[in-house]
């Protein structure tokens, strides 16, 4: 036999015996499988506890959807617990030993309460806003006065109009030394105010002028006047041009050391002027550099026997610069260093007694502006000026300056004001180079009433003449009433000491001098 007939033969041999031996080895194995033991019997439980299959495990079928069997809807759609009730698993049908309490309510049927929720309600409008909340309590703002003027609009300007006339007694009209003769006299005074509303820049001003007559001593009679406007306008953020005028209109007294005869009437003197500057802020650091221009006229004095006693050699004009440089260290904190250069020319380069009084002076001063808590404001400053005369004969004139401007309010019925000034001046007189005179003034006002106020008030001054151990020393004390019946119109009364002590003879006197009169004002 062949080698390829031997292994046909036997391939088909072996062929049938895996036929024969199927069956038995089937049967064998599956002798060896252990029988499962069947369900263990259901342990009893308190009555406490829920008994039965819970509903997420499975949940037998709606009848509606068993005669639906032939509907193309699958059946996880139709019945969700359908996924996991014919599965095989360690899940026993039977009745769980000890359940917990479901989990979903008893309504919403499906696996898990996350996946299957009722359907939430159509919402058809929004709910009612809740009830605002109250306001917070706030302190009532301060009431305006209502006595204070409203003034007069033109356009984003207001003008405050005024007009006073009253009538009095002064004990000495002439300011003269000895007896006097005392008279009745009657003032006019007019003022007018100056304030803008403007986004931008700003105007302010007030100028105020007045006539006293006096009826037994005509030529005691005098006019008075004063007066600044102030104009800023806004270049940029930080810079600012500045632009100023004033006026100041006052008369001399007879006795005055220098008018070098005896004079009937006040001469009048006129003292006016402007300045220009600009003010730049650097963050903290405020820089102002300004100019002014300043002149001052004295007319003729008229003497006793008709003459005419010329002034015209004290007519000067003056020219100056100033720089400051101020630092805020706090909001109501500012101090700052001041630089001034000046020079005064006299219309006559020779004056009537041979002297060349024109001078160039340069002074230097520290201070500051303050509020403190905004009851106590104000600035201070103080520092040192030397004039230079063009005559050799006058030596230079050398002295402390200063200024003080503060306001204390310790209540919001009293107001204390306090005013002080330290200045180098000049002077006809032969041989004085000039004058150093130093003024401080102090003002009480207290509102007994809304509409009435009550004000005290005293100065005093001291003028020295240089080289000529000439002394004068001026003082007021006096009192002022104030009762404003309406916003329009207020009764005014006053009274006023005054008293000067010379070391000149015969230029010592005194006066008193009381007014009442009525302000009508808008």
């Amino acid at each position: 036999m062949s080698r390829t007939a031997k292994i046909s033969w036997l391939a088909g041999v072996a062929s049938c015996g895996a036929l024969l031996g199927l069956p038995a080895g089937l049967e064998q194995a599956a002798a060896q499988v252990p029988t499962q033991p069947a369900d263990p019997p259901a342990r009893t439980r308190p009555s406490a506890l829920r008994t039965g299959t819970p509903r997420y495990v499975a949940q037998p079928r709606p009848p509606a959807q068993a005669e639906a069997r032939g509907s193309a809807m699958p059946d996880s759609i139709e019945d969700p617990a359908a996924l996991i009730k014919d599965q095989p698993g360690a899940v026993s049908r039977g009745q769980p030993p000890r359940a917990s309490r479901p989990i979903q309510g008893a309504t919403v049927r499906g696996v898990t309460q996350r996946q299957f929720r009722p359907p939430q309600p159509d919402v058809t409008g929004l709910p009612p806003p809740p009830e605002p909340a109250p306001p917070p309590r706030r302190r009532a703002a301060s009431e305006e006065d209502p006595y204070a003027p409203l003034g007069l609009r033109v356009g984003s300007v207001t003008l405050r109009p005024a007009i006073t006339g009253s009538v009095g007694y002064d004990s000495n009209p002439s300011r003269i030394s000895g007896a006097s003769k005392g008279s009745v006299f009657s003032r006019t005074e007019g003022e007018l105010g100056v304030q803008s509303d403007w986004n931008l820049h700003e105007v302010t001003g007030l100028l105020r002028g007045g006539y006293s007559r006096y009826y037994r001593d005509d030529n005691a009679s005098r006019p008075d006047a004063e007066g600044n406007l102030a104009v800023r306008l806004d270049a940029t953020r930080d810079t600012r041009i500045l632009l100023e005028s004033r006026l100041r209109l006052d008369t001399q007294r007879p006795g005055s050391p220098d008018l070098s005869a005896a004079v009937q009437g006040r001469p009048i003197t006129w003292a006016y002027g402007a300045s220009a500057g600009v003010q730049h802020d650097i963050n903290r650091l405020q820089l102002t550099l300004r100019g002014s221009v300043d002149r001052q006229d004295y007319e003729d004095a008229e003497l006793s026997n008709g003459a005419k006693l010329s002034q015209a050699d004290r007519n000067q004009t003056q020219y100056g610069l100033r720089l400051r440089a101020a630092y805020e260290l706090t909001p109501g904190l500012r101090p700052f260093v001041q630089g001034e250069i000046d020079t005064r020319q006299f219309d006559q380069k020779i004056d009537s007694n041979g002297y060349r009084r024109s001078s160039d002076g340069y002074s230097a001063r520290i201070g500051s502006t303050f509020e403190i808590s905004r009851l106590l404001t104000g600035e201070l400053s103080v520092g040192y000026q030397d004039r230079t005369y063009e005559d050799g004969r006058l030596k230079n004139l050398r002295g402390i300056v200063g200024d003080a401007a503060i306001l204390w309010t310790p209540t919001a019925l009293t107001s204390v004001t306090l005013r002080g000034t330290s200045e180098l001046g000049d002077t006809t007189i032969p041989g004085s180079s000039g004058t150093t005179a130093r003024r401080v003034g102090l003002e009480v006002a207290h509102a007994l009433r809304r509409n009435l106020t009550v004000t005290g008030f005293t100065t005093f001054q001291r003028t020295v003449y240089d080289g000529q151990g000439l002394r004068e020393d001026f003082s007021t004390i006096g009192a002022r009433l104030e009762y404003r019946l309406t916003r329009t119109f207020a009764i005014r009364g006053s009274f006023t000491h005054e008293r000067l002590n010379s070391t000149a003879q015969g230029s010592d006197y005194t006066a008193n001098v009381a007014t009442v009169g009525l302000r009508v004002q808008f």
